[in-house]
């Protein structure tokens, strides 16, 4: 038998075909072959159109289904992976009735916050655990007051991975970690918020049917099935946004344990067992994909929106694609470490929830036109997005949370040698670099939601260990010395108040 796993994600949709027996990846694609467009119509926006991520997927099937000559009749059963955050709306007929507003679109920010103020910050974050800050929730308050005409066609709201499910099944529903993930769930009380419900003044008709995480969420259509050229009637049995999938693929399933990633934005992610929050919420707390009311399992989430973004960004426009990824990482080796002085903030991608939903842009600092040269740019960038993942990570500290060991998958930024060292020897932790991706852990996920698997040790058990990076204590004053720098940096230009 095989599991079919999707990624829906802003750069791409990835596909991995997975062999149930073994846990080998024995076919993966992904489209588009370049960034997925992304619409910024103005300022602080980004959207993206529903439909352009079914025609990828569509053309992710075909790629593996043509590599892998897999008998479709003997795919057992999809999980999908998902962009977090995201607001898709559509009418009666199921068609979206405007472009997705994505993870990393910022215009929803006053509506959260005025939401935080209305149900009063404390019973906000006792219940919500969060602010409803820029998420869901609060882009769909934005549609309601800026596009009247449009919301009061909507018949349902769904998060990126509910259409997908939408387009295969036919059925609309989605998760109570989804709803999580959009500050739509109250965990004191294990529902839907009403009180946020109320103070956004939505329509409780909209909100979708929630089903368990691993279960039967729907079967692939006859329709879906002919598009695809799959079989029809095969389940969808897991469903997770791509952080908490994320830590799933690397096995992180308990309290104490830490998964990152460094793709278009970078995330830590973290299990708790503790209904505990920051009270200036920085880091954003959801259910986990184990999470239960009786057994909670909360996932802390760190989210710095401007990482692999800003690589790819120096590639195409400073460096007009002059270099590959791989010559971008040796010439920036040539720099040593701080970048002699050279600091870049790589808050460019909308607002950061580490810097309390600040806006600030990206920014180069220090910059001596007769000392550096494009490796200490390029270097400098690197160490400001890992200075950045130390900043919240002390965040994270600050709550109980230990961060002594990190698992990763070998992909995007991880795959950068500066990069990886430059986060054990500023964070103190050692990295663990697996060899696995959000796509096939979404198909072990469906393994284990149609019970193929009894646990998640035996769905993981089979992870590869790639290669373990240590801290290395000889470079840790110097690594410590060029953070201060650039926190010093960030406090002048953010208004922060260090941890």
């Amino acid at each position: 038998m095989y599991l079919l796993g999707y990624d829906i994600g802003s750069s791409s949709v990835k596909a991995s075909l997975v062999e149930a027996e073994t846990g080998n990846s024995i076919a993966s694609a992904f489209n588009p072959k370049h960034e997925a467009p992304i619409l910024a119509l103005k300022p602080g926006w980004a959207e993206q159109e529903p439909e352009d991520w079914w025609s990828f997927l569509k053309a992710s099937t075909r790629e593996i289904l043509s590599e892998s000559r897999v008998d479709p009749k003997d795919i057992g059963a999809i999980g999908i992976s998902y962009q977090m955050h995201g607001l898709v709306v559509v009418g009666k007929n199921l068609r979206p009735l405007r472009p997705s507003i994505i993870w990393c679109d910022s215009r929803a920010v006053p509506y959260g916050q005025k939401a935080f103020k209305q149900l009063g910050e404390k019973r906000s974050l006792e219940h919500l655990l969060n602010s409803p800050g820029n998420f869901t929730a609060a882009k769909l308050a934005w549609v309601k007051e800026n596009e009247p005409e449009i919301y009061s066609e909507i018949y349902k709201f769904m998060l990126p991975g509910d259409y997908i499910a939408l387009k295969l099944t036919g059925e609309i529903c989605t998760t109570m970690g989804g709803l999580s993930e959009g500050i739509f769930w109250d965990f004191k009380e294990n529902r839907v918020s009403d009180d946020l419900i109320r103070v956004m003044e939505l329509d409780k008709s909209m909100f979708p049917e929630v089903r368990p995480t691993f279960s039967d969420q729907g079967r692939v259509s006859p329709a879906a099935a002919e598009e695809l050229g799959l079989a029809p009637g095969i389940p969808v049995a897991y469903r997770a946004g791509d952080q908490p999938n994320n830590a799933l693929s690397l096995n992180v399933f308990n309290p104490g344990e830490i998964a990152a990633t460094a793709g278009t934005s970078g995330v830590v992610y973290g299990v708790n067992s503790e209904m505990n929050y920051d009270t200036r919420s920085r880091v954003n707390i959801f259910a986990h994909v184990n999470h239960t009311a009786e057994n909670p399992r909360l996932g802390v989430l760190l989210c710095i929106n401007g990482t692999g973004i800003l690589n790819s960004w120096q590639r195409h426009q400073m460096l007009q694609d002059s270099l590959d990824y791989p010559e971008m990482n040796a010439l920036a080796a040539e720099a040593p470490i701080g970048s002699e002085g050279l600091s870049v903030l790589p808050f460019g991608n909308g607002a950061e929830r580490e810097l309390e939903n600040r806006e600030i842009g990206a920014a180069f600092l220090g910059l001596d036109f007769n000392r550096h040269k494009l490796a200490h740019l390029l270097r400098a960038s690197q160490e400001g997005i890992v200075f950045s993942f130390r900043y919240g990570m002390d965040i994270m500290r600050q709550m109980g949370m230990q961060v002594s060991k990190i698992h990763a998958g070998y992909a995007n930024m991880f795959m950068s040698p500066i990069f990886r060292q430059t986060l054990a020897g500023v964070s103190g932790a050692t990295i663990e670099l697996l060899d696995t991706d959000g796509a096939a852990g979404a198909a072990k996920g469906a393994g284990m939601g149609i019970g193929y698997y009894k646990n998640n040790d035996e769905a993981f058990g089979t992870l590869k260990l790639r290669e373990t990076i240590e801290s290395v204590q000889a470079d840790r004053e110097r690594y410590e010395e060029a953070y201060r720098l650039w926190l010093s940096r960030l406090e002048a230009i953010a208004g922060t108040v260090p941890i």
